[in-house]
């Protein structure tokens, strides 16, 4: 099976997040992937981990697709091992795992190079193509 890839460097400042979105839907939508509400809820996940990469991370933030078929995985590496997890829904910045949890088929932390690479798989919704094969 072919796998398509890009890695995308991301700024370290508050536009980030949506600089990321944008590149992400570019890049989804060229892979094949159109319907509209499933690259709303992948934006509002990328937004999420990168809003969290810059804000708690620290250092260089990267982002990784890996598209199988109709699954898509996201990822975010930045300098910090320290591993996210769910906060008080009621407090300043609580929503954000939540928000990843009720949008995708999983998420995992893993160390790497130094830091911490969050894991996001997304699948394509019902009637939606897989990526273009090369």
């Amino acid at each position: 099976m072919s796998e398509l890839t890009a890695h995308l460097d991301v700024p370290l400042d508050r536009g980030a997040p949506a600089a990321a979105r944008r590149a992400v839907t570019a890049v989804l939508e060229g892979w094949g992937f159109h319907d509209a509400d499933w690259l709303d809820a992948a934006s509002v996940v990328v937004s999420e981990l990168v809003t969290n990469a810059v804000r708690h991370g620290g250092g260089c933030v990267s982002l990784q697709l890996e598209a199988h078929g109709d699954r898509v995985i996201v990822s975010v590496a930045d300098g910090s091992s320290v591993v996210p997890r769910r906060r008080d829904p009621d407090g300043i910045g609580g929503r954000g795992i939540a928000l990843i949890e009720a949008l995708s088929a999983g998420w995992s932390v893993e160390n790497y190079q130094g830091g911490k690479r969050v894991r996001v798989e997304l699948t394509g919704s019902d009637g939606e193509p897989g990526p273009v094969r090369c």
